[in-house]
This record gives structure tokens, C-alpha cells and sequence, in this order.
């Protein structure tokens, strides 16, 4: 069996779009990562988008719950076209995505002296998943039903809480997000504010964007995303709580 690594390289070589006339994205990331001291992580790399160029993204909430989304592109060609009215902040650097081995990634947002090394491995519930995932009939992965019942078993199996696959993003576009293969993170270390915490685990409340819950237990996955065609007489275009 290809390492983690292997398999999310692979993934990110062979991206495409599925088609569709809605906004799509095709790669892979952490879904979240929540730690004990109320910090949140999450990370995007969507070699395809039907909005622009291919991008890197790193989401960050701190402990008091303000959320700092990051991108190598401009805000809006990134997460925030879908999630700005809930960040405080949308900022556009250089971000790094390194895997140190075959189940080591290191996140990094250097302008803010944000790291995270992470360590993710299979788990008996993770390949009952990828097995369910494989045998799901491709309509399924685009009827927010099928998704919401998917995510409904599929969180509790994982022990990360509720999860989402399909809901409304705060800027109000409709979603599905389709992890199609997935591992989980045996552990983790978080450098944020001066500050170092190695304790991942459930935060409460549980942290969400719009519809979109935050694992209450950090994920590694392959997959693809889905949202409405932004429409400005009907969604927001805020790529930050501050503004447009």
C-alpha cells in the first residue's frame, strides 16, 4: 500500500475538474485539526479550481475564535469566496506544504510564524471509510442527502463529532465536500502566537464555518469540493468580517 504521501502526490498530479457549471476544486488537505488549547488548523491545496489558478490555503482560528484564512492567491479566487463573512482576517503569502516523510507534513505560514508538524496513519474506522467512499456511486458524492447521511455515520465512527459534507458556506453558496480518501492524525505539534501546544483534540463548542463543521478530530483527505456559482444579488462577496 503507497504511503500517505505517495497517495496524496499522486492525487495532487492528477487533479481535475469534475464537470459541472457550479465552482469546483480538486486536490487535497487537512480537513481540520483542532487542539485542546481552542486552536484550530486546516489546510487546502487545490491544484484545480474552475475559478482560477491552483491554490494553497492554511485556515487558522485562535484560541479567543477569530479566524485567519491564508492564500498564495487573492482572496477572492480562494476559501474566502466562500467563507469571508466569518474570517477576521484574509491574507495573501507564501505558504509551505512539505511532507518530511512518508506520514510527516509540515505546514507552514512563515509571514506569521505559524507551524504546524503533523503525523497522520490509517485507523480501522479510516479504511471502513475509503471502503465506503470507493463503492459510492458517483451521483451520490453530488446529492447533499446522500452526503448529509454519509457524514451523519461517518462521524461518529471516526470520533470526530458531527461532521459536514454538504450545507451552506457563510457566504450563503451551497457546498458538498466529497473526501473520498482519508487518514487521521496520530499526532501533532502547533507553533502560533509565540505559543507551542502538542495536545490535538476536541474543542467546545465544536468549530464551524456557515454549515461547515470542523472534525472534532484531525483528517487527512483526498477529495474534491463543490459551491454555488457566486452570485452577488444572492451571496455575500465579503472576503473578510472587516469588508469586501
Amino acid at each position: 500500500m503507497a504511503s500517505a504521501r505517495d497517495q496524496v502526490l499522486a492525487a495532487e498530479t492528477r487533479a481535475a475538474l469534475l464537470p459541472g457549471v457550479n465552482e469546483r476544486f480538486s486536490g487535497w488537505g487537512i480537513m481540520g485539526l483542532p487542539f485542546r488549547s481552542g486552536d484550530v488548523l486546516a489546510t487546502r491545496r487545490f491544484p484545480a479550481s474552475s475559478i482560477g489558478p491552483g491554490y494553497t490555503s492554511v485556515w487558522y482560528r485562535n484560541p479567543a475564535g477569530e479566524w485567519t484564512f491564508y492564500a498564495d492567491v487573492p482572496p477572492e479566487t480562494a476559501c474566502t469566496r466562500f467563507f469571508g463573512s466569518a474570517v477576521a482576517r484574509a491574507v495573501v503569502c507564501p505558504i509551505v506544504l512539505e511532507w518530511t516523510g512518508e506520514d510527516r507534513l509540515h505546514v507552514e505560514v512563515p509571514e506569521d510564524g505559524l507551524a504546524c508538524d503533523i503525523v497522520v496513519g490509517p485507523t480501522l474506522a479510516s479504511r471502513a471509510m475509503n471502503l465506503v467512499s470507493a463503492a459510492f456511486p458517483e451521483w451520490a458524492w453530488r446529492n447533499p442527502r446522500a452526503l448529509r447521511l454519509t457524514a451523519a455515520m461517518a462521524g461518529p465512527m471516526l470520533g470526530a463529532g458531527k461532521l459536514s459534507m454538504a450545507g451552506t458556506a457563510p457566504n450563503r453558496q451551497a457546498f458538498v465536500a466529497n473526501p473520498r480518501r482519508i487518514w487521521v492524525v496520530k499526532a501533532a505539534r502547533l507553533r502560533a502566537g509565540g505559543r507551542e501546544v502538542n495536545e490535538p483534540g476536541p474543542v467546545t463548542p465544536q468549530a464551524q464555518l456557515g454549515d461547515f463543521r470542523i472534525p472534532q478530530r484531525g483528517i487527512l483527505a483526498i477529495g474534491n469540493a463543490g459551491f454555488d456559482a457566486l452570485d452577488p444579488a444572492l451571496h455575500s462577496t465579503a472576503v473578510s468580517s472587516a469588508g469586501t
